[in-house]
């Protein structure tokens, strides 16, 4: 199960329901690419096919919902 938890223009923003076990974090996908970053603090953990351009852009959109994908995280996974 990948719960989405925000689509903004081209991007999807989601958790994977097995991933219990590892720090908050949310992947994202557009096309074939995809990244995932940990929400707190805000870091890029993983890029496949991003430009670095893209990948500032994706940062900032999980920064300013940074306290939201963490109710989310927390709601989902209750803890």
């Amino acid at each position: 199960m990948t719960p989405a938890v925000l689509r903004e223009g081209p991007y999807r923003f989601y958790f994977y329901s097995h991933e219990r076990g590892e720090p908050p974090h949310v992947h994202v996908v557009r096309d074939d690419r995809t990244a995932k970053f940990w929400i707190q603090p805000v870091a890029l953990a993983f890029n496949s096919g991003f430009g670095r351009f893209e990948v500032r852009r994706l940062e900032a959109i999980v920064r300013e919902h940074q306290v939201e994908f963490l109710e989310v995280w927390y709601e989902f996974f209750r803890t």
